[in-house]
């Protein structure tokens, strides 16, 4: 399961190795620059290992180092180098470190707090800037599609980019799953399951969202096999609760149930209509033995009632 570490991500000289030291002070977490790590093992700078064995050997000692962090007990701050999330494989393996925070610059910033150094081998060029702007260009995908929190830091201090990271890391992770036929509401059976469409739904759950400074995120498919996907896929991506309506599945899909039970983060199952009160094959749930919790006969509001069920119970994690 995903770590409660903190991943620093961003270009050079966006700010992360001085974000990563006070940051470490105001969450009492130990901090370590992998640049650094890789520095004291090899007994040389990074320059120095780029002029002796070239990018692409220290690239390979930088995922070799990922793989080996997500072994580390505790939870630590890293900070990686600039060019870590552009390897392939690099992105998952930082997802399952931890949380992943990038920080963006503009390139005339980096350009100007970097312009005197001489210690940085991709920037020994004719045209620092032109190499910068390049560089970031072909970077911007790979650090947006693995961050968690992306924060423009050019007019940031440090102070502020500390607490909208410590506020991030307060926020519970949650996964609202809707099975089949649910994304019908408001057309089927309008006397079982109410007038109100799947767009209610979503705007009430983002609503509840902002209201308790929870991240959720709500996904629904029509199929078992997608819905197992990305139950087994919210065991890497930090996802602290479940809120399952399997709909039909839940009377039969032990595949489903069998995945529930992989995942150990609480984890409710709901239902908006009362069950107990309708065709006997619906009184029985081979998914809900997997959860926490089954809530049933509320309405759409029985969503609220898991989500709270979750966050009540997550409290303690608060940073």
């Amino acid at each position: 399961m995903k770590r409660k570490n903190i991943i620093l991500t961003g270009f050079m000289g966006s700010g992360k190795t001085s974000v990563g030291v006070r940051l470490s002070y105001r969450l009492r977490m130990p901090v370590e620059d992998t640049d650094k790590m890789i520095e004291r093992r090899e007994g040389c700078s990074v320059s120095e290992l780029f002029a002796r064995e070239g990018e692409a050997s220290f690239r390979e000692k930088e995922t070799a180092l990922l793989r080996e962090l997500l072994d580390r007990k505790g939870r630590y701050i890293f900070s990686v180098g600039g060019g870590t999330p552009v390897q392939p494989g690099n992105q998952e393996l930082l997802k399952q470190l931890g949380k992943v925070v990038y920080l963006r610059v503009k390139p005339e910033t980096v350009y100007q707090r970097l312009k005197e150094d001489n210690t940085r081998p991709l920037l020994q060029c004719g045209d620092p800037l032109g190499r910068i702007r390049e560089l970031m260009g072909s970077r911007k995908e790979a650090y947006e599609s693995c961050a968690d929190l992306v924060l423009d830091s050019d007019d940031l201090s440090v102070d502020e980019i500390m607490e909208k990271i410590a506020e991030e890391m307060n926020k519970m992770k949650l996964l609202v799953i809707n099975g089949p036929n649910i994304n019908f509401l408001g057309i089927r059976e309008k006397s079982v399951y109410g007038t109100q469409d799947y767009q209610y739904l979503l705007d009430m759950i983002q609503k509840k969202a902002e209201e308790t400074g929870s991240d959720i995120t709500v996904f629904q498919s029509n199929h078992e096999g997608a819905i197992i996907d990305r139950i087994q896929e919210a065991y890497f991506d930090g996802t602290e609760g479940i809120v399952i309506n399997p709909g039909a599945y839940t009377h039969y899909s032990y595949a489903v149930r069998d995945a529930l039970a992989s995942i150990t983060v609480p984890k409710v199952e709901i239902h908006i209509s009362d069950i107990t009160k309708r065709e006997p094959f619906r009184k029985v749930s081979v998914t809900a033995p997997a959860c926490d919790k089954q809530i049933y006969g509320k309405g759409l509001d029985g969503y609220l009632v898991a989500i709270d069920f979750i966050l009540n119970g997550k409290k303690e994690h608060i940073l």
